[in-house]
């Protein structure tokens, strides 16, 4: 079974070389092409100047991009020529009602559609230990499974198509609540003039432990901020889930407080730098 990859961002290129060192990756595109050749010079694989090219030479289409937009342009470029039978992958984050309509476009076209958004950062994309939300059909996801084992250490089958999308939805709006808790709670320690070395690692022990505060603490509060995951993306991600939210008439008030943080940071030119960022806010912009 042959693999190709579209998107060779900060999540992508991990996870293409996690598909490449299974055996799998065979096509990549990237829309900068000189990252992808940089790419596939490295693991010799074809390098694709269109979508379609790679989606005619693959069994398994794999996407990772950043937005709904770029998700429908890139589904109707491969529809063109994306052999019947072909399972189609996309492990973007964006809206439920993109993913569906993406599968429809895909269905017409005897092609399965999978949206199996992931959660565990640029280390998780590295190391091959992202957990996978996934939508679709069972047969399409038993498909597809040996090349997606490649890159995660979890996979669930949540549901139909966009229930992927949803779960990574609620997984987005938890992200902002702990990042809000975590970084409140990191400048309170500093404003008390306490150890902060000691700090994390009195707390991380106990019930306030959590993932974000063991990769992130230390370095926000060294004042580094290297994504990780970029704040603009989440600030994005969230703005997804408040249009869901609306749908349904359920307040999301962590959510839109976060959402206006982030919108303040990326005003002061921190939009590129990791959620942590939002340190920045809880210690006055220091």
């Amino acid at each position: 079974m042959q693999a190709g990859m579209i998107g060779l961002g900060a999540m992508g290129l991990g996870m293409a070389a996690n598909v490449a060192a299974g055996g799998y990756l065979s096509a990549v595109y990237n829309r900068t092409a000189a990252k992808a050749y940089d790419f596939a010079e490295q693991l010799d694989v074809i390098v694709y100047e269109q979508p379609a090219q790679l989606a005619a030479a693959v069994d398994v289409v794999l996407m990772c991009v950043s937005a709904d937009a770029d998700v429908l342009a890139v589904v109707e470029a491969i529809a063109e020529t994306v052999r019947p039978g072909t399972v189609v992958v996309d492990m973007s984050t964006v809206s439920k009602e993109t993913a569906i309509q993406a599968a429809a476009i895909l269905q017409a076209k005897q092609v399965d559609f999978l949206d199996a958004p992931v959660s565990g950062g640029v280390e998780g994309a590295k190391n091959g230990t992202l957990s996978m939300m996934v939508g679709g059909s069972n047969q399409a996801l038993d498909k597809a499974r040996p090349v997606l084992e490649t890159m995660t250490a979890r996979i669930l089958h949540i549901g139909p198509t966009g229930s992927g999308q949803a779960t990574k939805a609620v997984n987005q709006i938890m992200c902002a609540g702990i990042n809000q808790a975590v970084t409140e709670a990191l400048a309170f320690a500093e404003a008390q003039a306490l150890p902060m070395a000691q700090v994390l690692a009195a707390v991380s022990g106990g019930a306030a432990g959590n993932w974000f505060l063991d990769h992130r603490g230390a370095t926000m509060t060294n004042g580094t901020f290297a994504p990780g995951f970029k704040l603009a993306l989440h600030h994005k991600d969230l703005l997804i889930c408040q249009a869901m939210a609306d749908q349904v008439g359920l307040p999301l008030p962590v959510t839109d407080a976060t959402v206006l943080a982030y919108k303040e940071l990326m005003a002061a030119g921190f939009g590129d730098e990791d959620i942590s960022a939002l340190f920045r806010l809880k210690r006055k912009l220091g």
